[in-house]
Order: C-alpha cells, then structure tokens, then sequence
C-alpha cells in the first residue's frame, strides 16, 4: 500500500531534480534488489511495491509534474493500493528478464554453423609454410530443392500452431497482474514453417552433408596449437544466411634436432673437454640443410650460447626471423683408456703446479685433443 506520506524520490533515493536516465538506472537496480521472485525476505514484497508504485509516477512526466506540486494526493496514489504493473513505462526490459521465456524466432537469414579439423604437420612446413590439401565434411545447400526443404513444385507452409511467429505465447497471472510467457514453437521448431511434402533428395532439411577438398595454405611462422581460419567454408546458412567459417587447428611433429623458443630455434652442441679447452671448428645443421660454421673458443664453458643470426623462425606477422641459438654441451668423459687416463693424470699434475707456458704443457695438451679427436 502507498499512502500520502510517502516520499516518492526517497523511495528512488534520488534527488528531486534527478533526470529521467537516473530515475530508470535507481529502478532497474531496486527492482533487481527487492523483487519476490529474487529476494525472500520479510518485507522485500512490500519495499518492491513501493519502489513500483514511485517509479509510475515519477517515469511520466506529467504526473510527475502534480506529484512535485500537489504530492501524492495530486497523483491518485493517496491511500491506494498497487494495482499491477499494465501501462507502466519503460518497464518491459526488466520484466522481461523476471517473468518471460526466450524464444528465437528463426524465419529469417541464418548464419551456418562453424566447423573445426585439425592438420598434422612437420617441423620445417610450419617454419617455412606449406600448401596442403584438407579433406572434411560440411553441409551445403540441397539443390534440388534450394534449401528450402520442400519438394520441387511445392513449398513450405504456415506453422497452424504458431500461425509463422515461431512463437508460442501463454498468458499467466501472477501476484503482480498478467504476464506473457514466449517459449518456441515445438511444432516448426520456431522456423515459422512446416515442409508437408519434403524433398527426396535431402529429407527436407534443406541440406546434404557432403565431403569436400580445400587447400589450405599454412602461413610461415605458424606455432603448434595455432588456429587458422577459412571464411566461408563451414556449414551453410539457412534460408539465404551466410555460411560458418573452417577453423583448423595445427599440429606441429617435434624435431629430432631442433627445439623452438618462439621465434628462435635451439640446436644442442656436445664439445668433449679437450675441444671446449683448446678450441675448435664445427659444422651447425640448419633447417635450410646448408650447414653453418662456428668457430668454438678456447676455454669455453659449459652452457655457453652461440647465436647465429637470421636462421631461426620466420616472424608470423611483419618481416625478419628470429635467430639459431646453439647451446654448449660439455661432455665429460665417464670411461678413458689408459692412453687418456696416463694424459689426464699428466695434465691434472701440471695444472697443479702452475709453470711456465713452455714446450712440455703444449705438447701435453696437444696429446690430449690428439687422444679425443
């Protein structure tokens, strides 16, 4: 119940001169907060009603124009119950959400559904790129009956159960007044449409599943995991409606050789300890298969990284590629024969005892490449 006492703006927890946008932005958060179906507890029932009955007032400009010159009395509300909420304005976005179902009327242009198969490729196609061919299913357009599902010469007809809405509306009544209930048509499925002579060659669904051949080009660059989409090429639409895109998902083999860190390749080099002291000259495998010369540096250590530019992966978007990274692997030996142990057991006594760099150190490591050459 309203009764003249009651502050209507208060109510709203606006200020008197509050817009029209923020009298309906207060309601739409009240209504939320108080309403039966929401909120249980004890008065929430009678706060909605109220919060009801001041938004009638306040959202029409002219009785909101007597309320702020005669109060409530100038409106009718003094000592009146709420009626319902038929002839409110503005009040169909909330309600709906409250009290009516969801139905899709789909008698109009319908988008296809998307597709996804998967592609299995080598380490070096995703790198470089490749072309291949991609074999799938998809529906397309019946043609011998133009999608509409019907048998050539005859065509689809009305839904009598929901007269081509799509739609079914049943009417209830609530503690509040009288609400609409919109579900979909079970009939025609909310198509609008029923087919009474289906066509032969599709069933009357209007498409055929058929197995199709694309080739497909893989960009270079591409990642395991990636995505690449194909517009067009998913389902058909129905009834005029675009079709679905082809999403294809890329699966890259791993490398016997090479590992990939984004855009750069990472190639493992094992030295043994003679070759990471002394240094040495060794050939680099490329994916391109022209090996590439890298000159090791006395005394280098393990775990050392070696860049050789502009042979790693191609950039998927803009230009350039990344780098080969090699990473120094020292080996160290866990079985000598007695020629490398006579050798190592020399060089540990001479390391031992730091001399001058002479004749017998050099020849002695000398002797010492010579042995794990």
């Amino acid at each position: 119940m309203t009764n003249a006492s009651q502050d209507f703006y208060a109510t709203m927890g606006v200020a008197r001169d509050a817009s029209q946008e923020d009298i309906k932005r207060a309601f739409r958060k009240l209504a939320m907060e108080y309403h039966p179906d929401r909120n249980k507890d004890a008065g929430a029932e009678e706060k909605f009603k109220e919060v009801a009955a001041a938004y009638e007032v306040l959202s029409d400009p002219e009785k909101r124009s007597a309320y702020d010159r005669f109060g409530a009395a100038g409106v009718g509300q003094g000592g009146q119950g709420f009626n319902g909420f038929e002839g409110f304005g503005g009040f169909g976005d909330i309600f709906d959400a409250f009290f009516r179902g969801t139905a899709s009327r789909r008698s109009g242009p319908q988008r296809g559904a998307d597709l996804r198969t998967a592609l299995d490729i080598e380490f070096a196609e995703a790198v470089f790129g490749i072309e291949r061919e991609l074999e799938f299913e998809r529906n397309e357009g019946c043609a011998d009956c133009a999608g509409t599902g019907a048998m050539p010469g005859s065509r689809p007809q009305t839904c009598p159960e929901c007269r081509g809405t799509g739609e079914l509306r049943r009417v209830q009544q609530s503690l509040f007044g009288q609400f609409v209930n919109v579900a979909t048509c079970d009939r025609c499925h909310g198509e609008g449409l029923i087919v009474t002579d289906p066509c032969g060659a599709c069933r009357g669904r209007g498409a055929k599943r058929v197995s199709v051949k694309r080739t497909i080009k893989v960009p270079a660059g591409i990642d395991d995991g990636a995505q690449i989409r194909v517009s067009g090429e998913g389902d058909a639409g129905a009834r005029g409606g675009s079709s679905g895109n082809l999403y294809v998902l890329v699966r890259v083999a791993p490398h016997e050789v090479f590992e990939r860190d984004e855009n750069d390749l990472l190639y493992e080099l094992r030295v043994n300890v003679a070759q990471a002291v002394l240094g040495t000259t060794v050939e680099i495998p490329t994916l391109e298969g022209d090996p590439v010369t890298l000159q090791i540096d006395p005394g280098t250590q393990h775990g050392h990284v070696f860049t050789i530019r502009d042979r790693g992966v191609p950039y998927l978007r803009g230009s350039g590629r990344g780098d080969l990274l090699v990473h120094t692997n020292v080996v160290t030996p866990n079985k000598l024969t007695d020629e490398q142990r006579a050798l190592f057991e020399q060089l540990a006594a001479s390391m031992g005892t730091p001399t001058q760099a002479g004749e017998k150190d050099s020849s002695l490591l000398g002797r010492i490449r010579d042995a794990f050459a």
